[in-house]
């Protein structure tokens, strides 16, 4: 029998979480059908295709810097200090007054865009943003992109997993933004529709965890 493997199932779960994925447990389709099956067997060759899978998503998420450009007994805000992918980020941060919170409070899940992410915005907008008289959108935008609680990439699969292929989370924003996948990469989908890509994934932080992102993300028009 031939075995088609659906790119967004849960198949990479398990090989994330370093575990043998148990195949009884993982949707697959047969040949001509669409059906979701259950398969009782584990056989070999569903097995290599896992790890590369599990290789494919792994490199997807090596474009920009290492992870171990970021000290995982560092907090977020140490790190991001250090970064040089994210100086507006940083600007942004302090302007958003969340030194203090992301230095020694957690553990939170920040979505962060680098610095050529910022550049997509229309001109203007970055400095508008850090200009004091507008803490309010900027504490607003920033918030947008952390979550409560340590959600790597693993997890966030597992979310969407459990929910047919896409997820939601709370922000701190009190705002939701949506996960999917595309291929071997997560996508996040704000309130209008912005898509941005998990460029790199579970940067370690001691009060959390990183995840850089192409492209701000918006809790409203900026």
């Amino acid at each position: 029998m031939t075995y088609f493997i659906n790119m967004n199932s849960c198949l990479i779960l398990y090989l994330a979480d370093e575990r043998l994925p148990f195949v009884d447990y993982l949707p697959y389709s047969i040949t001509g059908t669409e059906n979701s099956m259950k398969c009782k067997a584990c056989p070999t060759a569903i097995i290599l295709l896992l790890f590369t899978v599990s290789s494919l998503a792994q490199n997807s998420y090596s474009n920009s810097y290492s992870k171990t450009d970021m000290d995982p007994n560092a907090s977020i805000m140490s790190n991001t200090e250090t970064s040089k992918n994210h100086k507006t980020l940083l600007a942004a941060m302090r302007a958003a007054d969340l030194d203090e919170i992301l230095g020694f409070d957690g553990p939170f899940t920040v979505f962060a865009p680098s610095d050529l992410a910022f550049e997509k915005l229309p001109s203007n907008t970055v400095a508008q943003l850090l200009d004091p008289t507008n803490k309010k959108e900027v504490q607003a935008l920033m918030t947008y992109h952390i979550i409560a609680g340590n959600f790597s990439a693993s997890k966030i699969l597992k979310a969407m997993c459990r929910g047919g292929g896409e997820a939601s989370f709370t922000t701190v924003n009190g705002d939701e933004l949506t996960t999917t996948m595309q291929g071997v990469d997560i996508i996040l989908t704000d309130n209008f529709g912005n898509r941005a890509k998990i460029t790199t994934a579970d940067a370690n932080q001691c009060n959390g965890v990183i995840h850089e992102i192409d492209t701000v993300i918006r809790p409203s028009k900026l």
